[in-house]
């Protein structure tokens, strides 16, 4: 789902009819009690009438499940609302740039990755692999966390095809493998979207991320190559 001001409204307003027909339902299930319970009055045995404590227990534990019931609506309805609120201020999100492990979209604009080498390695290496999983290079890089560009130029001076690439770092010490991880990306963000209570956002490229891997967020207007 997309943000802006109309699905907000929406949103906000369908949890509004929810909260009304709940209550509704619950008001209707409360009549239906003191219509049993009227005629269960109406009907006992004059000679072993029904103690009239045992009518004060039913109607306070009724009367319990119904301001339960109250409290679980209007939780569910503010917890939605408070949803939709956040998602209206993600809606800022989009046009600007967030760093988080995903895959990289490459239509021929350089792609800046953020590496993160362990501490102890003496040698790091990119590796790039194509949506097939292919790997298609593979270069060596400072033991630094210092961005850097990957401009998706092949050997021949050609860049590479449009698609998807995924992004890993492995790191070594004295000559052995220490560790391969995936690495930070920097990818436009197109949409945010609402999924099992979850924020999402839709990166250039389809990838789908959540919010919470974002771990820096930029304005590519004030980003030189």
């Amino acid at each position: 789902m997309e943000i802006n001001s109309q699905s907000f409204s929406q949103a906000t307003t369908g949890n509004t009819a929810a909260a009304g027909s709940s209550a509704k339902a619950i008001s209707s299930d409360f009549e239906t009690f003191l219509k049993m319970l009227t005629v269960q009055m109406q009907n006992q045995d004059p000679l072993n009438p029904v103690d009239s404590s045992d009518y004060a227990v039913q109607l306070a534990t009724f009367s319990g499940v119904e301001q339960q019931a109250k409290t679980n609506s209007l939780l569910e309805g503010l917890a939605e609302i408070m949803g939709a609120s956040g998602m209206a201020q993600m809606a800022a999100w989009v046009g600007k740039e967030a760093r988080a492990p995903a895959n990289g979209y490459f239509n021929g604009d350089p792609i800046t990755i953020a590496p993160n080498p362990v501490s102890i390695a003496d040698n790091a290496q990119i590796i790039v692999s194509n949506a097939d999983g292919v790997e298609v290079e593979r270069f060596d890089v400072p033991i630094s966390a210092d961005p850097f560009v990957w401009t998706g130029i092949d050997a021949n001076g050609y860049p590479r095809e449009t698609g998807l690439y995924s992004i890993e770092i492995e790191s070594y010490g004295n000559g052995e493998l220490l560790a391969r991880d995936p690495v930070d990306v920097y990818s436009n963000i197109t949409e945010v979207r609402s999924q099992a209570g979850e924020t999402i956002l839709i990166l250039r490229g389809g990838v789908a991320i959540s919010s919470n891997q974002v771990s820096a967020l930029r304005d590519p207007s004030l980003v030189s190559q």
